[in-house]
């Protein structure tokens, strides 16, 4: 399964993501939205409003949710 991160810079829940799927062993892409025009289109398509945006497989979700990323293998 393929995980990316849609982040911004200095976001203290982008980090704390990036962390929590660290120390669970995945492996993930962080695409940075300040950066990426494209990737922020996608997010806004996708619903969301805030950052971080986790794209894991089909699902996705926004903010820092350990539930969601304790469910990931």
């Amino acid at each position: 399964m393929s995980i990316t991160v849609y982040s911004k810079p200095a976001c203290v829940q982008c980090t704390a993501t990036t962390r929590a799927l660290l120390a669970k062993g995945l492996s993930f892409k962080v695409v940075d939205l300040t950066v990426d025009d494209a990737a922020f289109e996608r997010v806004q398509a996708l619903g969301y409003r805030q950052a971080p945006v986790v794209v894991a497989g089909e699902s996705h979700w926004a903010g820092f949710r350990p539930d969601k990323i304790n469910t990931l293998v």
